[in-house]
């Protein structure tokens, strides 16, 4: 997310080629910014905070501003422009879906969200301009971050993860059972970092479990409706089980937001972004469980993250076979097909 007076944007290295790492994420950052652009738009037009509106204004006119020097990104290296997501895709002015607070809630979710992907994305980036581009979007989403956590302090509505006692002096494990205790009925105590992932966990899971019940009211298409459903269904299971190893711990779970959600029937957006949304929310959920594997030590935590990741990637399965089936996945950049310029008649 780029402020317009950064927008000196575009291209001093012509001569040097986007790697692959390059060309797709800038193509799966044009994909993201295209569709938060249409929800920020709804968002805009909808929310009646005095407060909550100007951080989804500031973040509108960030997502429209990457929009514009990925377009300039493209065409300086005559690639195709991707469809993404347009105006097509977003009624503003259906009636409201959610509440401001949910909206809120909604962006401090991406602003981590788009934290992470650019990380990742200036750890790959070898041009000095690309470089630039996806610094500057993390910059812009610690901003949106800070601004977001303010307002929900000062309003009440920030869910801290929950609190555990100072330790006392620094100690060794000294036992296996540290690390495996899948029939044992007295499980070790959850650490801080086993903690911090459960709590993650549960707030994505609830975002999408709200966000697939208000997809489901409103979408039109009877396959798109079913895998919503699926989709609530599958995160409110994951949440039970992630609360339940918490609870286990005597500690508290985060809030759903369900009751964020409000009657409408009338779609915001095309079932295309939504069922996209999907399956971005899918995939976020599969690195966070994956980042949970790789740090939590009770490995009966490990199999649970192991087995819920596998469910839902064939949940994902589902979402890809639809817009398929409706012609609305784009293909991103691929390498070329060796073999079939090779049979191809000369």
């Amino acid at each position: 997310m780029t402020n317009s007076n950064n927008t000196e944007k575009v291209m001093s290295e012509h001569n040097i080629l986007l790697t692959a790492s390059e060309m797709g994420l800038l193509w799966n950052q044009y994909e993201s910014d295209t569709m938060v652009r249409c929800i920020l738009k709804y968002f805009k037009n909808k929310c009646e905070d005095a407060e909550i509106l100007p951080i989804i204004e500031h973040s509108l006119s960030v997502a429209e501003n990457h929009v514009k020097i990925l377009i300039d990104i493209f065409k300086n290296e005559e690639l195709p422009i991707p469809v993404g997501f347009t105006d097509k895709d977003v009624n503003i002015h259906a009636p409201k879906l959610f509440t401001d607070t949910f909206m809120l809630y909604y962006l401090q979710n991406t602003s981590v969200i788009a934290m992470a992907g650019a990380g990742v994305a200036i750890g790959v980036s070898s041009r000095e301009d690309i470089s630039k581009f996806f610094q500057d979007i993390l910059v812009e989403a610690k901003d949106i971050h800070n601004m977001v956590r303010k307002v929900s302090l000062s309003k009440g509505t920030y869910i801290r993860p929950p609190y555990i006692s100072n330790p006392d002096k620094v100690n060794f494990v000294s036992k296996q059972r540290f690390l495996f205790d899948f029939f044992g009925k007295a499980k070790r105590p959850l650490t801080a970092i086993e903690i911090t992932h459960l709590f993650i966990n549960i707030q994505t899971n609830a975002l999408g479990k709200a966000m697939m019940l208000g997809f489901a009211q409103v979408c039109k298409d009877e396959d798109a409706k079913q895998f919503f459903i699926e989709g609530k269904n599958i995160a409110n299971k994951h949440i039970k089980k992630f609360a339940l190893a918490l609870a286990d711990s005597d500690l508290p779970a985060p809030m759903t937001w369900d009751s964020h959600l409000l009657d409408s029937t009338v779609a915001p957006f095309s079932d295309k972004l939504m069922v996209f949304h999907t399956t971005v929310m899918i995939a976020v959920g599969i690195g966070n469980y994956g980042a949970a594997v790789g740090t939590c030590q009770r490995m009966d935590l490990s199999a649970l993250y192991t087995r819920l990741s596998a469910e839902i990637a064939l949940y994902a399965e589902d979402g890809a076979n639809i817009m398929i089936k409706h012609a609305w996945l784009e293909e991103p950049p691929q390498a070329d097909d060796r073999q079939a310029l090779i049979n191809q008649p000369k």
